[in-house]
């Protein structure tokens, strides 16, 4: 008996399904074709991602391995071209490189090929930090007081790995002109700082007592 009620219990579930699959046919039909084309979809957009990589860095080296004192100026154009790609590896390289070899004088197109990589590339965050600590050095040396804090107040007002860079930099700056109660105030917030870097701390206190004791 109970054996004819197991096998009727069966059968009915048995029905049950047949009769979902039956009625919901197209609605399965549609989920299937949905997650399949979503998967398709996924794996072309990484495979395509990791070619357009391979294709990025190659073209990165060429430029480099390519580049003489003689093809300044096409160097510099094509690194351009990079960093407009706002690749968050080899757009900042190409930048670095520019800098680093005098390719490009005018200040104006540095800083905004840095707002390229700072405000429109997908960066880290800590990464995105180290190129606004970056601009700020690449204009230490011919911004006023006001503009090289407009660059670094990101920094100044976070808790980033280069705040300790950031107030460093600030004070040298203030010392560089010679105002040192400024520069004492910017060596004295690192000092406070517990998660400054340590080496920075260890040259602000040796600053301080060095040459702003009073």
């Amino acid at each position: 008996m109970d054996e004819d009620i197991s096998i009727i219990n069966a059968n009915t579930r048995n029905e049950k399904i047949k009769n979902f699959f039956i009625k919901n046919k197209n609605r399965l039909i549609l989920a299937i074709i949905v997650i399949s084309v979503s998967l398709i979809g996924y794996f072309s957009f990484g495979e395509y991602k990791n070619k357009q990589k391979i294709r990025m860095s190659d073209d990165f080296n060429s430029i480099i391995i390519d580049y003489s004192e003689n093809n300044k100026e096409q160097t510099a154009q094509d690194l351009i071209t990079l960093i407009n790609k706002k690749d968050p590896t080899y757009s900042p390289l190409s930048l670095y490189f520019i800098i680093d070899n005098k390719l490009i004088d005018e200040k104006n197109r540095i800083n905004k090929l840095f707002n390229i990589i700072i405000d429109e590339t997908s960066l880290d965050d800590e990464i995105r930090n180290l190129n606004i600590y970056k601009k700020a050095l690449y204009n230490a040396d011919t911004s006023n007081e006001v503009e090289l804090l407009n660059i670094l107040n990101p920094l100044i007002r976070s808790e980033s790995i280069w705040k300790s860079h950031a107030l460093y930099l600030m004070a040298e700056y203030f010392y560089s002109k010679n105002e040192m109660q400024k520069s004492k105030e910017f060596f004295n917030q690192i000092i406070n700082l517990n998660e400054a870097n340590q080496e920075i701390k260890l040259e602000a206190q040796k600053r301080l007592n060095r040459d702003l004791s009073e």
